[in-house]
């Protein structure tokens, strides 16, 4: 074997039957269309190949998106459920496990192959794709990449369940295609909301700097990662609880932490702005099973002098406090709708702001990203992979084996570095004990700090 993956095997997975199902992509979705999303598993053990490709086969019965392409008619995206397949690579790699889990968030960790999705607009490109690295040792990683356009994180976490539950037999969760979006939200949102669109149009100044930004990522900014135990967690907790007098989550208190960490290594005193997308199917009543991109988003202006429990107390109030009335899907639908779809390529979402330093956190915990087994495996460790890395991005997930937690930043590179450093590493871990118990796998992977 080498160290560059050697393809071992190829081949296209169906459903083995085309419901021929066409679900017109709503405004939003249009706007995502240009974005994939990419994820890694890792398995300590070798995976039984046929078995996991019989199990997607059953899960695309299900979820028939994932096999289709794209196609425009009449300016309008749609999905045509045509199961055309997902390409799924078999390669043999010669890193052990704990190195392919350090390197997974590096450009050249080759263990994803990304979806197309600017390309894939023009229709004939798959929206999901797999690749499965057999790893030196016996271990596996599994790679995932799905197309934005197909859904959001709970869309693809609703296919990881399925197509776990194929595989082992056990009954699959319900699921349920919209099949035009924006129809279907005009049905159950309120007829009025917070009246905030989530994109903006830039002018043509922003709009370079932004494109500079874009087209330098790869040099300028670094991806890090660090992983929180679950008993550092709780002394977070517990300490922030008690200075904010009121009960604070492990997703409040993890960001303000780390946000506030960032913004005190880069001696930033400023107001910003904070941008966190809220699944809106709890605060609809909508089924856990419903197919698309249902996110919304909380913007939350704070000052580093407020101190961490003041924004892990914001970050609470506005999710309890995010009720139908807070969305702002009716208003993005009203904003898109009124610059017209040929300017779509020109808008931005409000959350992507690098000139003014603009953070944005998606929680993905709790989302079940640890309840995948096939054949009796369950991994070991799961983590956004390589995308373009854009500056004030995070990600918040379960940790090793599905304990304590694992936070992705991208930063600038020199503030990156500084947060790697000893003083970044004794800030961020400030409520660790050195009694603590961790995973061993945590142990096992130098670069998560």
């Amino acid at each position: 074997m080498s160290a560059w993956p050697q393809l071992c095997e190829s081949r296209t997975v169906r459903a083995g039957q085309a419901p021929g199902t066409v679900v017109r992509c709503g405004l939003v979705d249009t706007m995502l269309a240009d974005l994939s999303v990419s994820v890694v598993y890792f398995f300590e053990q070798a995976l039984d190949e046929d078995r996991v490709t019989a199990g997607l086969a059953r899960a695309l019965e299900r979820l028939p998106v994932f096999a289709g392409r794209l196609r425009t008619v009449d300016g309008r995206l749609e999905i045509v459920c045509d199961d055309s397949g997902v390409p799924v690579d078999s390669y043999d790699l010669d890193e052990t496990l704990a190195e392919a889990m350090g390197r997974v968030t590096m450009p050249t960790a080759r263990l994803v192959d990304p979806v197309e999705a600017s390309a894939g607009r023009a229709g004939g490109l798959p929206l999901f794709t797999v690749r499965i690295s057999r790893l030196a040792g016996g271990g596996t990683a599994l790679g995932c990449s799905w197309h934005h356009a197909v859904g959001d994180v709970q869309t693809f976490m609703l296919l990881m369940r399925t197509w776990s539950a194929a595989v082992e037999g056990t009954e699959l969760p319900p699921a349920e295609l919209v099949q035009d979006q924006d129809a279907f939200l005009d049905e159950v949102l309120p007829a009025e909301d917070c009246g905030r669109p989530g994109f903006r149009l830039p002018g043509p100044e922003e709009a370079a700097l932004l494109g500079r930004e874009v087209a330098g990522a790869l040099r300028a900014n670094r991806t890090v990662q660090v992983y929180f135990g679950r008993a550092e967690v709780d002394r977070m907790r517990q300490e922030l609880s008690a200075q904010a007098g009121r009960r604070l989550s492990s997703g409040d208190v993890l960001c303000a932490h780390v946000v506030s960490t960032v913004r005190e290594l880069d001696a930033d005193a400023e107001l910003r702005w904070l941008t966190v997308p809220v699944n809106v199917r709890r605060p609809l009543g909508l089924s856990a099973g419903l197919v698309g991109n249902l996110l919304s988003e909380i913007h939350l202006p704070w000052a580093p002098k407020e101190g961490k429990a003041a924004l892990a107390q914001a970050l609470r109030a506005g999710v309890e406090e995010f009720a139908a009335e807070h969305l702002n899907l009716r208003s993005n639908l009203r904003f898109l709708e009124s610059i017209g779809r040929e300017r779509f390529a020109d808008c931005v979402p409000l959350g992507f702001d690098p000139e003014r330093r603009r953070f944005t956190f998606s929680n993905w915990s709790r989302f079940g990203a640890y309840d995948v087994e096939f054949g009796g495996r369950r991994p070991v460790f799961f983590s956004p992979a390589a995308n373009l890395p854009l500056p004030w991005v995070s990600w918040m997930v379960e940790g090793f084996e599905g304990s304590g937690y694992l936070f992705t930043v991208v930063l600038p590179a020199k503030l990156a570095g500084r947060l790697r450093g000893a003083e970044g590493r004794a800030v961020l871990h400030r409520f660790r004990d050195p009694a603590d118990v961790l995973p061993p796998a945590a142990g096992s992977v130098p670069k998560v700090i």
